[in-house]
């Protein structure tokens, strides 16, 4: 039997402190159906030994990167990125479970859509396989970000179609794609750094399949916990400028409203419990640093494609959607026009 050409991609882990789920995420790659061009590690001065104790064996050109400090996920990322030899770019973390026909999956997409310039993988929970992980990054309209169907039950998966962005946990982008945009805003150091990037993507008019047979194993949170001040805190700083950098002048203003509710709910809801002051904390930094944020705003805004309404086609306008959570897929373009099918759409201005 003839053995498949490399897929040429370039797979990148950042790693701190993963113990052995990076060992794991590792030797699923070595089982994988198609080769990616390249295996590169990044390891954020690990302070676990888990860099140490690294079986590399059977991984094309894998590379292991020691940084001298934790640069976040973000900087770490794009550091990788910029030695990366493959067209395209694949970012994997370090608690994720690749099933043997995950890159397959993805290489035949990204065939099968030669436009496309983003891929979303099927997440699925490693602890209880009956239920969703994420379908891709979702967003409202009100400017909050949601993985998609997570939580929900494995049967709700959707079929393969567009989605806002990928999960940066299992997302593969266009390496020139990812640099000529200026990949990640390192500022961010890591949470919500994939849904600006892929905001800024959308908003040059790029768009993002969702693969929904390309399957990955996540355990989600296991290394920084899910509700811990660290996630919340940054979570919500984040959130806050991403929302602030990306969105056009009167989604801004229309939307600004329903945001400002949201946020209030979010942090009523929550007092009583830590994570409230964690919501404070992150609210108090992103405003700290609304200078930097109205300038990354400007280059943004000058280099985008898409009007308010053009952008706002590719989010959500459900609050039900956003409160459980749901997977926000739709027909890609092109399936929709030889469909002559109505749904959202995206065109370049």
């Amino acid at each position: 039997m003839k053995t498949p050409a490399p897929f040429d991609a370039s797979i990148i882990i950042v790693n701190y402190n993963g113990g052995d789920l990076i060992q794991a995420a590792l030797d699923h790659l070595k089982r994988q159906r198609v080769s990616p061009t390249e295996v590169l590690i990044v390891d954020n001065n690990s302070t676990d030994g888990s860099a140490d104790r690294l079986d590399l064996d059977g991984l094309p050109r894998a590379r292991l990167l020691r940084m001298d400090d934790n640069l976040g996920f973000a900087k770490a990322n794009n550091v990788a990125a910029k030695q990366a030899v493959g067209e395209w770019i694949i970012l994997l973390n370090p608690d994720t479970e690749p099933q043997a026909d995950w890159l397959e999956k993805l290489a035949d997409a990204a065939r099968r859509h030669p436009g496309v310039t983003s891929f979303a993988s099927a997440q699925i929970d490693a602890g209880d396989t009956s239920v969703l992980d994420g379908t891709g990054d979702c967003y409202s309209v009100f400017g909050f970000p949601w993985r998609g169907g997570f939580g929900a039950s494995k049967t709700d998966l959707p079929e393969e179609g567009e989605c806002f962005s990928p999960c940066g946990a299992t997302a593969m982008i266009r390496r020139e794609t990812f640099l000529d945009a200026g990949g990640f805003d390192e500022s961010f150091f890591c949470y919500c750094e994939d849904v600006d990037l892929g905001y800024r993507l959308r908003l040059m008019g790029e768009r993002c399949i969702f693969v929904p047979d390309a399957i990955v194993r996540h355990h989600g949170s296991a290394i920084t916990g899910r509700m811990s001040d660290f996630t919340v805190r940054l979570g919500t700083r984040n959130r806050l400028t991403t929302y602030l950098k990306n969105t056009p002048p009167l989604a801004l203003v229309l939307s600004m409203p329903g945001h400002v509710l949201l946020t209030l709910y979010l942090y009523i809801s929550a007092i009583g419990r830590p994570r409230a002051q964690s919501i404070r904390r992150g609210l108090g930094e992103a405003f700290g640093r609304l200078g930097d944020t109205m300038r990354s705003r400007k280059a943004v805004q000058k280099q985008r494609k898409l009007s308010s309404v053009e952008i706002t086609k590719a989010m959500s306008w459900s609050p039900f959607t956003l409160h459980r959570r749901k997977p926000h897929v739709w027909p890609a373009t092109e399936d929709r026009e030889l469909a002559g099918s109505a749904g959202p759409s995206i065109s370049r201005s």
